[in-house]
């Protein structure tokens, strides 16, 4: 079985079209590196587009959805396999076990809260997946800002840095993957 690329995205068809065409190329890039993709089964925004092009292109598509979302038409009936979830909690979870890598491209709150969590688990040792921002338009700056006073402050270790990587590129994300090695979590906890 091919290892799969779970993709945290935007569902919304309002932002910049650079949003667009880096994820376009993400999704080229993923089946053209001979990986499938895990989504969370979207029409909208950036989801659809890294998922159709990465379907367009030979990857399988795993989308998972919360069957709430399937009742309003923002779901891709064109994934290979098309999995319905009770809540968006087990939606979560299914995408993590789908999972072998995860990037997390531009988005809004639900992409925030997916791209952390799996963050805090990689930190707790319940993973040990590559876990990257695709940093288009300096997208993420912001927040790269506040984890450095999060470091600063303590409430990180400064070496937890090392949980995720930042891609400023498609081409970057799918490297880093390629050449990823698994290191051992540092306790978070001092006492």
């Amino acid at each position: 079985m091919k290892e799969r690329i779970c993709i945290f995205a935007s569902s919304s068809d309002k932002i910049g079209e650079v949003y667009f065409k880096d994820a376009k190329e993400l999704g080229e890039l993923i089946a053209k590196n001979d990986y499938d993709l895990v989504y969370g089964a979207g029409c909208v925004g950036t989801m659809l587009a890294v998922a159709s092009s990465a379907k367009n292109n030979g990857s399988k598509i795993y989308g998972v959805i919360p069957k709430k979302l399937t009742n309003i038409g923002v779901d891709w009936k064109e994934c290979d396999e098309y999995i319905v979830t009770e809540d968006m909690a087990s939606r979560k979870k299914q995408m993590r076990a789908l999972g072998d890598a995860y990037v997390a491209i531009p988005g809004g709150f639900g992409t925030f809260e997916e791209v952390m969590e799996v963050i805090t688990l990689k930190q707790l040792g319940y993973h040990a997946k590559p876990i990257i921002f695709l940093n288009t338009n300096d997208y993420y700056n912001n927040m790269f800002e506040q984890f450095k006073v999060m470091f600063e402050q303590d409430f990180a270790k400064k070496v937890n840095e090392n949980l995720y990587y930042i891609a400023k590129t498609p081409k970057d994300a799918i490297e880093y993957i390629k050449t990823y090695q698994k290191t051992e979590p540092v306790s978070k906890w001092d006492r």
